[in-house]
């Protein structure tokens, strides 16, 4: 299913249970429109993956997903042999090896008559596609997410840019294997560090940061039918004033929801110094953040 305007996007999302903002709903629409992967950038935790999800959920694509990590090469992206199954097949084949060497006359001679016969062993029944292969490689159109991609080397940067701008990929003992269909292309970066300007001009930049008060209302809303209004709206405005405070990690959307959780669970009905300090533990990750905390609790409630 193909987006057919801006409005349709922000329903199609909304639908697949995603709040969109009318940015993120025309960088989607722009990027289906002209095939253009999107560079989405921001904290951790306010949405970017699961954008991806909605997407792919509404679109009835399949969702290709490949974690970045520091040291992730080409190999480890786009396929690798089954060495055991060649392995396995040069011994079942060991009789028909023979009759291919035994009219060899030196040693020289026999493995030109091997090497002749390499492509059996090196074509695609061996090899075992990685999420960018397997995203080209699709005859349906698929979800690419290549996630955190600025955990990746500069180097592996640099190969996608390549990738991304032709969609095919050369296999050295194979060819050139260029795409059946293309993907529509997802990256996240978290600022780990800054993408280069190659990648950047290649792909439709866009932003996430944290949500505004009442978007993120309607989240918690969507997401946790059944909430009442005035807790709703003093957990929302408490987390939004955490998120003002230095801290070493602030809440993220997530987080949000597992403390509205965690106060309907314990049927509370407002919010008070003392439960905000025992529940604590939802919203912060570091000791220092939950001390920061504890120091300004009516403030941050107020």
């Amino acid at each position: 299913m193909e987006f057919r305007s801006i409005e349709h996007v922000i329903e199609a999302l909304s639908a697949s249970r995603y709040i969109p903002s009318t940015e993120i709903a025309t960088v989607v629409f722009l990027a289906a429109a002209t095939q253009k992967p999107i560079l989405v950038e921001g904290p951790a935790g306010v949405g970017k993956t699961e954008l991806a999800k909605s997407i792919a959920l509404y679109m009835e694509r399949p969702l290709i997903r490949m974690q970045c990590y520091e040291g992730l090469d080409e190999a480890k992206a786009l396929y690798e042999w089954e060495y055991a199954k060649q392995l396995l097949y040069t011994q079942m084949v060991r009789d028909k090896i023979h009759s291919v060497v035994d009219s060899a006359d030196t040693l020289a001679e026999a493995v030109e008559k091997i090497s002749e016969q390499e492509d059996a062993f090196f074509s695609e029944r061996f090899l075992q596609p990685r999420p960018l292969l397997k995203a080209i490689q699709s005859e349906k159109p698929v979800v690419l997410l290549i996630d955190e991609v600025d955990k990746s080397d500069p180097e592996f940067e640099a190969f996608l840019l390549e990738l991304l701008s032709d969609f095919q990929v050369s296999i050295p003992e194979i060819g050139t294997i260029t795409a059946k269909s293309i993907p529509f292309v997802l990256l996240t970066s978290n600022n780990y560090r800054d993408m280069s300007d190659a990648l950047k001009r290649r792909c439709i930049h866009l932003f996430i940061d944290y949500p505004e008060v009442e978007t993120e209302k309607e989240i918690v809303r969507m997401k946790i039918p059944g909430i009442e209004e005035a807790l709703l709206d003093r957990l929302v405005r408490t987390v939004a004033n955490m998120r003002n405070l230095d801290l070493k990690k602030r809440p993220c959307i997530s987080e949000t929801l597992d403390w509205a959780r965690s106060l309907m669970v314990l049927q509370a009905d407002t919010i008070t110094p003392e439960l905000l300090a025992s529940t604590l533990n939802m919203l912060v990750k570091f000791k220092s953040d939950a001390e920061l905390v504890k120091e300004r609790l009516e403030t941050v409630i107020a």
